[in-house]
This record gives structure tokens, C-alpha cells and sequence, in this order.
């Protein structure tokens, strides 16, 4: 089986030489660039199964080449490094498009588990409807489009992401322990304020100004999405 072909994008040698080490050893095909600019060239002209991308590169930092990579690349997951971890920072690197969010310094052992994860959920199945309807919400999952009473809502990647996530379990109450899991990856810090961050992101977008609320809040429980609250 041909291994996983990820890329390193990092201006530092030694923890490029690092982390290239500590993926080879655990069957990671693995090519490095030392800076952003080369990270573009690279990123846009190979078929990479995941990226990983440090924050503070040379000529064109971490966000702006998330964002380019995004664009060519929606599907290919990221993975962002960093040694800044205020939840600015966090919520920047998610909506410039990032999957996931590792500080530094950190363990081969954990940026691997990160990575497996990463690969395993964009390997996933797809869901079967194309549609989901809640209400007057419309999702169109192929094209990942949102629509309320007819009216575009134009949402960032995490925000679609969480939003997805919700509206495929309708009316269940989701723990910040799943959303983390399904939508941030699997060893997602879940002592941030990241998802309510999020979730108020959302209601925003999708209650403000809508007689009818669809993202209720269950106190020590969770969040939900429906048009039932009870």
C-alpha cells in the first residue's frame, strides 16, 4: 500500500527535521518547504493527503497560505503549529481553514494521533441526502450552501462544519465531548471556549431575526438543533 503523502510546511530546520523524521518512522511519506512561499509552489502543484502548516512562515505566513491552499484544496485536511495558543489565534487559523490546531512544543506520538485522525474523517463516508431540511433552514451538502427563508447565509469553514454536524443529528443533544470529536478532531482541547464561541457564531447568522430559534442550549447537557424545542 503506497504511503501517505503529507507536506510540511516549516521555517524552523530542526523541528522540520523533526517532525519529517518522526512521520517517516510511522510510514508517512513526507516532503518539507522551508517557507511560505515554497509551501504554496509546493502545496498547489502535488496531491498531498494532509498538510501540516506552521503558523509563522517567511514571505507568506500560516492564515494566508491556509487560505490559498483552502481554495485550491478544499477537501485536504490542515493541520496548523503553532506556539500561540489564545482562542484569537485559534478561531483565526478555523476560519482561514484549518482542521486542527497543535501547539508547540508537542510529542511525534500526538502530532501522528492528530494526523490519523485527520486522514481517517477525510476518508469518511459521505452522507446519502444531498438536502437537509429543519424548518425553513436549507443545507445543501454537496455544495455547502446555507439558505433560511430563502435567504443566503454565508458561513465560514468551522461554521459550516459545526453546522452540518448538527443539523445530520436533529433534535439530539450533542455534549461538547462529541461536537469536539465529530467537527475539531479527537484530541481537540475541550477546556477552550472554541464550540461556544462557535455556537453563538451561528446563532447569529441563523436566529437573528427569526421568530422561530433553532439552536437551543441544554443547560449541563449540551446543544441542539431543531424546530421542536418543546
Amino acid at each position: 500500500m503506497e504511503a501517505s503523502k503529507i507536506l510540511v510546511v516549516e521555517d524552523e530546520p530542526k523541528v522540520a527535521a523533526f517532525i519529517q523524521k518522526g512521520l517517516e518512522e510511522n510510514g508517512y511519506a513526507t516532503d518539507v518547504a522551508y517557507d511560505g512561499l515554497i509551501g504554496k509552489a509546493m502545496s498547489l502543484s502535488n496531491s498531498y493527503k494532509l498538510i501540516v502548516l506552521d503558523l509563522n512562515l517567511p514571505h507568506i505566513n500560516g492564515f494566508q497560505l491556509c487560505r490559498i491552499i483552502r481554495d485550491k484544496h478544499p477537501k485536504v485536511p490542515i493541520l496548523m503549529l503553532t506556539a500561540l495558543g489564545g482562542i484569537e489565534e485559534k478561531v483565526q487559523g478555523f476560519e482561514a481553514g484549518a482542521d486542527d490546531y497543535l501547539l508547540k512544543p508537542f510529542e511525534v506520538k500526538e502530532l501522528v494521533l492528530r494526523i490519523r485522525a485527520l486522514l481517517k474523517r477525510s476518508s469518511g463516508d459521505k452522507p446519502a441526502a444531498e438536502v437537509v431540511r429543519i424548518a425553513d433552514l436549507e443545507i445543501y451538502l454537496n455544495e455547502k450552501k446555507v439558505m433560511r427563508a430563502g435567504k443566503n447565509i454565508n458561513l465560514r469553514a468551522k461554521e459550516y462544519q459545526l453546522l452540518e454536524f448538527m443539523a445530520l443529528n436533529k433534535d439530539k443533544v450533542l455534549d461538547r465531548l462529541i461536537i469536539s470529536e465529530n467537527v475539531w478532531g479527537i484530541n481537540f482541547d475541550t477546556g477552550t471556549n472554541v464550540i461556544d464561541v462557535y455556537i453563538n457564531f451561528l446563532r447569529k447568522k441563523l436566529d437573528t431575526g427569526f421568530e422561530t430559534k433553532l439552536i437551543h442550549t441544554r443547560v449541563g447537557l449540551g446543544y441542539v438543533l431543531t424546530d421542536n424545542p418543546g
